[in-house]
């Protein structure tokens, strides 16, 4: 077996037998406090919600009586259906959970140590601290650090990284770290044509206004070779951007765990239901898409596309093209994902709005979804240079990057087919993602012998 296979198959082992920290310290005694979380469809501002909280906490904690607030605890007592019950015990959470459906604030009061932790004040609470004291903290450190100096260590510290990051499934961790290769799009920045064009531009064009600017299409096949695609997108390329073309994202190299071969279908010409052309434009006599899917079997790879433009009579059908190659040696993990551009989503009709609404429990604003981390020294990171103006023909194109990558779990997905869509008069991608595992003999290898 190859070093990086052996390498990862170790790494997987070691994280999967001996974790990723080891504890230093701990700390013993009791701890109370009110947690307050407000949720995405509160609009209480920031100096009201640190009011509500300074209520609920003088009214736990500044218990001059030495007496329990029934009127607290009573409260919270109809609200037991908000339990929120955690697997470690010195994280344990006390079921007087309440959720203020007005003002959409969850407010959880939890208790670490003492005894009778949700039934007595909080002076009488402290009493029983010192008898039945619980774990309030822990001290960890990485793991590696116990492995300074030994051969190895620094691809080890790298898995643990990776893995704390994008926390893939332990059993499929050593197939997520073959693929956290470098990524890249093809073809590279350098290949596109930016500046003014000495060549007369193509005529290959889709009729997609009736007055305005032609939609050219770039029919170069882009091949990638033997790596495996892991996204794609439509581009409008040229100094005008108004040459459609498709661009692949793929890693810089081959897994070591997977071989790649020809697929000996490649070069057949796949002939379609006239079912699958759909009409695009107010030209729509003339300008047609091709909606059908394209892919090969499910352990086939896609490794190149391009569009194409076919004339039938008056009408120019525009398809799209799939190179494949064979995966060797592999099987698949499930059933594969279609995925649509998030751009171009369904919206529900009003009578469904309210039904859902009605019906639903409290209506609540999805949660913003975290910047994507990019790790790249590029000079153009997120794409070559567009003009400042919106492009014409963008009400045409969808140019969203439909790609999975580490941050989608388990991590290793790659395309195994795609298709053009035409929603809401816009051209665009959806694709076909896989996993796809090494069959590998399960005892070939042991920990006790490589560790």
């Amino acid at each position: 077996m190859p070093f990086p296979v052996l390498t990862n198959f170790v790494n997987h082992m070691f994280i999967k037998k001996f974790g990723t920290h080891i504890v230093v310290g701990l700390k013993m005694g009791g701890k109370d406090v009110i947690y307050l979380k407000q949720q995405h469809s509160s609009s209480l501002q920031a100096a009201d919600v640190q009011k509500r909280l300074k209520e609920m906490s003088d009214r736990r904690f500044l218990d001059a009586n030495g007496q329990s607030d029934m009127s607290f605890k009573d409260k919270y007592e109809n609200n037991k259906n908000d339990t929120r019950e955690q697997q470690l015990r010195f994280v344990q959470s006390s079921p007087l959970n309440s959720y203020s459906s007005n003002e959409d604030l969850v407010m959880m009061p939890k208790r670490r140590g003492g005894k009778d932790k949700d039934f007595i004040s909080h002076s009488e609470w402290l009493n029983t601290v010192q008898t039945e004291p619980d774990v309030i903290s822990m001290s960890f450190i990485p793991i590696t650090s116990l492995l300074n100096g030994v051969p190895g260590s620094g691809f080890l510290n790298h898995a643990i990284n990776l893995y704390l990051r994008h926390k893939p499934p332990i059993e499929e961790l050593h197939q997520f770290l073959e693929f956290q290769l470098p990524r890249q799009w093809a073809p590279v920045y350098s290949d596109l044509a930016l500046g003014p064009q000495r060549r007369r531009q193509s005529s290959t064009s889709l009729p997609v206004n009736i007055i305005g600017p032609k939609l050219y299409v770039c029919t170069n096949m882009v091949d990638v070779g033997k790596r495996p695609v892991t996204g794609l997108r439509l581009f409008l390329e040229g100094r005008k951007n108004n040459k459609l073309a498709i661009h692949l994202q793929h890693l810089c190299s081959l897994p070591q765990i997977i071989q790649l071969e020809d697929d000996p279908y490649n070069h057949q010409t796949q002939e379609y239901d006239r079912k699958y052309y759909e009409p695009i434009g107010p030209w729509k006599r003339f300008s047609h898409v091709c909606t059908a899917p394209v892919e090969s079997d499910d352990l086939s790879i896609v490794t190149g596309a391009q569009l194409e433009v076919v004339n039938h009579g008056f009408k120019k059908i525009l398809f799209l093209r799939l190179c494949f190659s064979k995966a060797c040696n592999v099987a698949l993990v499930k059933n594969s994902e279609w995925e649509n551009s998030p751009n171009l989503a369904q919206k529900s009709g009003l009578i469904s709005t309210l039904i859902s609404t009605h019906f639903s429990s409290v209506a609540q604003k999805p949660p913003p979804r975290p910047a994507d981390v990019n790790i790249n020294s590029a000079v153009f990171p997120g794409g070559p240079p567009v003009p400042v103006q919106t492009p014409k023909l963008l009400k045409f194109v969808d140019p969203t990057e439909m790609m999975r990558g580490p941050q989608d779990s388990p991590g290793y997905w790659v395309v195994t087919g795609a298709k053009l869509n035409l929603e809401r008069g816009k051209i665009s991608l959806r694709v076909k993602y896989s996993l796809l595992t090494a069959m590998m003999p399960d005892d070939e290898f042991s920990l006790d012998d490589e560790c």
